[in-house]
């Protein structure tokens, strides 16, 4: 069967094979990296620290802070919001997967045999559910995509109640890049947060 360069099966079928074949142990990698120009912190997860714990911890404590520092104002409630997270996951338990860590369509093409590629990532070993969350950022990938993964490697029924954590970590990077314009949507991600995590 020839391969076509539109947004079919394919790309979502080798996403998952590769959340499903690669496997660590620990959240995080052996090295710190780079999402966009901000520097991205990878410390191995720590002994008895949960996924949701490490998330906060590496990727967005971090983040809020620099936010602060570039003027953002978050909702209040929001330091304790992030010590309630784990009412997003009820009894899903996340395996470390290596995942692409910037999984938007800007980083994703066809080589020129029209196979699917991937590329720019910020790598590292996380629940896979990070890189379907940001497929959705920004317009998102086609319905092949999504049904190409699932036939592979079926997500976890309350995937979608995590979507909105997962990419705020994506949205208050923007933010943070490329300044206020992105203040709003920061600010309506944590507020939905504060809401689903603290009511």
């Amino acid at each position: 069967m020839p391969y076509q360069k539109e947004e079919g099966p394919l790309r979502g079928a080798k996403l998952a094979e590769l959340h499903l074949s690669t496997r660590e142990k620990r959240f995080g990698f052996d090295r710190d990296n780079y999402i966009g120009t901000t520097p991205q912190t990878n410390d191995w997860s720590r002994e008895g620290e949960s996924w949701s714990q490490w998330f906060v911890r590496c990727r967005l404590a971090p983040q809020l802070k620099l936010a602060e520092e570039n003027g953002l104002k978050p909702t209040e409630g929001t330091a304790t919001m992030l010590e309630h997270i784990d009412v997003l996951f009820g009894d899903y338990m996340p395996e470390a997967s290596l995942v692409h860590g910037d999984l938007w369509g800007g980083n994703a093409s066809f080589d020129r045999h029209g196979r699917p590629v991937l590329y720019d990532p910020a790598a590292y070993y996380g629940d896979r559910e990070v890189d379907i969350a940001m497929t959705k950022l920004f317009g998102g990938f086609g319905r092949g995509f999504y049904s190409g993964y699932s036939e592979v490697y079926p997500l976890d029924a309350g995937h979608s109640d995590r979507v909105t954590l997962y990419n705020l970590y994506h949205i208050l990077n923007h933010y943070n890049l490329f300044g206020a314009g992105y203040a709003s949507m920061a600010m309506q991600s944590l507020e939905e947060l504060c809401r689903e995590c603290l009511s």
